[in-house]
């Protein structure tokens, strides 16, 4: 079987619902939906993220990055950091948290470099979601980083996936992902993660580019990060990468470069928050 050919087992896999999630996975994803429930007061809350070390981890580093801690009193509790960050950003850090798992099982293994910078490129999306939708976009900057964090989903699966059908990665993925495959088996795992509609609904717009026609918006904002960030996934096909300079550094105008170095201090602190 060549890698189109698994490409497009595992893309009707998902378009069918039926979904292979590794263990630890599994085991996060239950906490994601748990705190979806609408009657779920602060003390439940704590204790479903103190279930989920990790989720644990990230929800206290994020309370206190610049971006979140304006007044500059360190939080050493979950609890003050679920209160701080609110439920809306803990679910969505409980959604990154269900995608690291996801690639665990890569780290260890032949697809590791692959699976380390698809979250770092993850990581810089989202943090420029955040600030882009709060400085420049005026979107909701909770619902921006949330769509940043789990805009390549489909990616974390495909890669946990990977050890499953030899072949698939070694020579860079096939055209055919980003021609309908990483819609189908993204659009699959954001809805099994129950991803709010009007997330799903900008990046499905980012995947077929109609972003660009309104960067003001939500899809916008997400095409917009994703275009200034130097950190490239490792799934984007070799055609779509070749627009990048050779230095890395996104070829911008110099509103929005000088919008990048303002932001500097906050992107790094975010980015930082969410290394695993």
């Amino acid at each position: 079987m060549d890698a189109r050919e698994s490409l497009e087992r595992i893309a009707a896999e998902a378009v069918r619902g039926e979904l292979s999630f590794p263990t630890h996975a599994e085991v996060a994803m239950r906490v994601r939906l748990a705190l979806d429930d609408p009657e779920q007061h602060l003390d439940q809350a704590v204790q479903l993220v103190q279930a989920e070390p990790l989720l644990a981890a990230r929800v206290v580093a994020v309370a206190n990055s610049v971006a979140y801690n304006r007044s500059g009193r360190t939080i050493a509790d979950v609890k003050n950091a679920v209160a701080r960050l609110g439920f809306q950003l803990v679910r969505a850090l409980a959604s990154a948290v269900v995608m690291r798992q996801m690639m665990a099982g890569a780290v260890q293994g032949p697809f590791r470099v692959h699976a380390e910078r698809l979250w770092e490129h993850t990581a810089h999306v989202a943090a420029l979601c955040h600030v882009l939708a709060r400085r420049l976009t005026r979107r909701d900057p909770d619902i921006a980083f949330f769509t940043g964090l789990v805009h390549e989903v489909g990616g974390f699966y495909l890669i946990s996936r990977a050890a499953e059908y030899p072949g698939i990665l070694e020579r860079g993925v096939d055209p055919s992902w980003e021609q309908g495959g990483e819609r189908q088996v993204g659009g699959a795992v954001l809805r099994s993660l129950a991803v709010p509609g009007t997330v799903l609904a900008a990046i499905e717009s980012f995947w077929s580019g109609e972003w660009a026609e309104a960067p003001e918006t939500l899809a916008g904002t997400l095409g917009l990060a994703h275009r200034l960030t130097p950190i490239s996934s490792p799934l984007q096909v070799a055609a779509n990468a070749a627009s990048m300079p050779e230095s890395g550094v996104p070829d911008i105008d110099a509103d929005l470069a000088a919008f990048l170095l303002e932001s500097a201090e906050e992107l790094d602190s975010l980015t930082a928050a969410l290394k695993f």
